[in-house]
């Protein structure tokens, strides 16, 4: 097990950066800590209703990011964040891309070395959901 800190600096995307990261450190299975900082704006896709709709929330800045979690892999990267705005009003959602630091976003990355993360079709949910695999 090993971590990764990484700084966003203006301007830069959040979840593009999340991916990039992966992709570059070829992370097989890791979590977010932490990402601490803000966002200009925030692009997130609601629970799904029952109509099968995932609605989209586009929110104008600046925003506080309250908490970001996540499993990363080379195979897909699941991110749901929590931001407030200036009257403190949360929001919430999947993590989509277009999403960029204000003045910074701190990012803490725990990556695991006895495990990958993979992503299988589950026909109960529709959606690619998360499995494991040992590597030792």
């Amino acid at each position: 097990m090993y971590q990764i800190t990484h700084r966003l600096k203006p301007g830069q995307p959040l979840k593009e950066s999340i991916t990039k990261l992966v992709e570059e450190r070829q992370i097989k299975a890791g979590v977010i800590l932490a990402a601490v900082g803000g966002l200009d704006n925030a692009n997130l896709r609601v629970s799904k209703f029952d109509n099968g709709e995932h609605p989209a929330l586009e929110i104008e800045g600046p925003l506080e990011i309250v908490s970001c979690m996540g499993t990363l892999s080379t195979e897909g990267c699941h991110i749901h964040i929590s931001v407030s705005d200036r009257s403190g009003q949360c929001y919430g959602g999947h993590l989509k891309d277009g999403c960029k630091a204000f003045v910074t976003v701190e990012l803490v990355l725990l990556v695991f070395d006895d495990v990958a993360y993979r992503r299988v079709l589950d026909d109960e949910t529709g959606f690619e959901e998360l499995s494991t695999e040992s590597v030792k």
